[in-house]
């Protein structure tokens, strides 16, 4: 694995996140936006910020496994979420679980969330983008 993940004491404990990553390997992904849209273009939960954040999760492994990497080479995730309040932040977590347990996969990375007030298509909730490390 390339990159090693850590929680260092002198920091907030994160809630959903960790606070660094460190990656080594020959290859560094950049992963554009990711949207809860299907491979055939279909929109996934529009209205459901859980739907949406699950199927925008399995596009990220999709454009990993394209890259030869998976989530264990993820070292940064910045998530673009609509209209972002705190209370939002349990159906982001759901959706993400329910996307690791569909992986297989520990999806709890460093991450930056950013309130916007729209994304490329009105009906969309959230976008993740993720940098990877990989051999």
């Amino acid at each position: 694995m390339a990159v090693e993940n850590i929680d260092p004491p002198g920091l907030t404990k994160p809630y959903g996140w960790r606070q660094l990553a460190v990656g080594t390997g020959s290859r560094v992904i950049f992963l554009s936006g990711q949207t809860p849209r299907t491979a055939d273009g279909e929109p996934v939960g529009m209205g459901d910020l859980a739907a949406q954040t699950e199927q925008v999760y399995l596009n990220i492994a999709t454009g990993l496994a394209a890259a030869g990497a998976t989530f264990d080479d993820v070292v940064k995730l910045t998530i673009y979420a609509v209209d972002w309040s705190l209370d939002k932040w349990d159906a982001i977590t759901a959706g993400a679980e329910r996307a690791a347990a569909r992986l297989g996969a520990d999806v709890i990375r460093p991450t930056t969330l950013v309130g916007v007030a729209t994304l490329a298509e009105p009906d969309f909730l959230i976008e993740i983008e993720a940098t990877a490390i990989a051999e």
